[in-house]
């Protein structure tokens, strides 16, 4: 059986080792670039060394756990940076959690306890679906999006690539967040999110501009202007393009 190697070792990535333990799975650690965590266990997890030790591991797979509110589009640049295919990635599913057979999960996607993915939902690559999070029908998640936990989307909502959606967040059916964008915890959104922007509330407003990092990654996908600004509000989120379905336990169906 494949061992599963963890990229970070921050908050996110020490919960990912325990659904990685709780499903049974072999876990040889943590890959980390604080040289100040080499060779120390974190929650009972060696910490092997930097994520530059990917290149000595070719029999392992690899899921990268990195990123928070400050910085999401973190987990989108260490995966560019690291440059592996993508039969390298696994995907993780706490025991706990519900994956319908007509729903899909793409390589390096983490899905935490009692998360429920119910009808014919597309979860896209390298996503992170934290605790108690519930996708309905036919809902669509783009690549490298984070749900944090309690995030509730109603039934034909649309995700766009690295989106942040805040703990406890709402989601209308059929509303759409834009790549990139972040929905503050507990908000209510009601209407389509554009690409690029901060909202919050209840019902969700425009607050301000993503972060610098998120801008930069939305320019970097060719969403964005050369300029890094705000792209035109109502652009539409891309679908998430079909990923064959994956074992609702396990890693790399193992």
């Amino acid at each position: 059986m494949t061992e599963l190697v963890i990229i970070g070792a921050g908050g996110f990535a020490r919960e990912t080792a325990q659904a990685v333990r709780a499903a049974g799975l072999p876990l040889a650690g943590h890959l980390d670039d604080d040289p100040a965590l080499h060779g120390v266990e974190v929650d009972g997890v060696p910490v092997l060394g930097g994520s530059a030790l990917v290149r000595g591991l070719p029999g392992a797979s690899f899921v990268v756990c990195v990123g928070s509110p400050r910085d999401y589009a973190s987990r989108a640049r260490v995966v560019e940076r690291l440059g592996l295919p993508e039969e390298r990635y696994a995907t993780v599913v706490h025991p706990t959690a519900v994956v319908s057979a007509s729903s899909a999960l793409g390589p390096g996607t983490v899905l935490l306890a009692h998360a429920v993915l119910t009808a014919a939902v597309r979860v896209g690559r390298h996503v992170a679906v934290m605790p108690h999070t519930v996708l309905t029908h036919d809902d669509e998640v783009a690549d490298f999006a984070t749900l944090a936990s309690g995030v509730r989307l109603g039934g034909g909502a649309r995700i766009g690539r690295g989106a942040y959606l805040g703990a406890g967040a709402l989601v209308r059916e059929g509303t759409a967040v834009g790549a990139w964008s972040l929905v503050g915890m507990g908000s209510t959104v009601l209407a389509d999110v554009p690409a690029g922007e901060v909202w919050a509330g209840s019902p969700a407003r425009r607050l301000r501009a993503a972060a610098p990092p998120a801008l930069a990654q939305l320019t970097a996908d060719g969403r964005g202007p050369a300029d890094g600004t705000v792209p035109e509000p109502g652009r539409p989120v891309p679908h998430v393009p079909y990923v064959p379905p994956v074992p609702a336990r396990g890693v790399n169906g193992t």
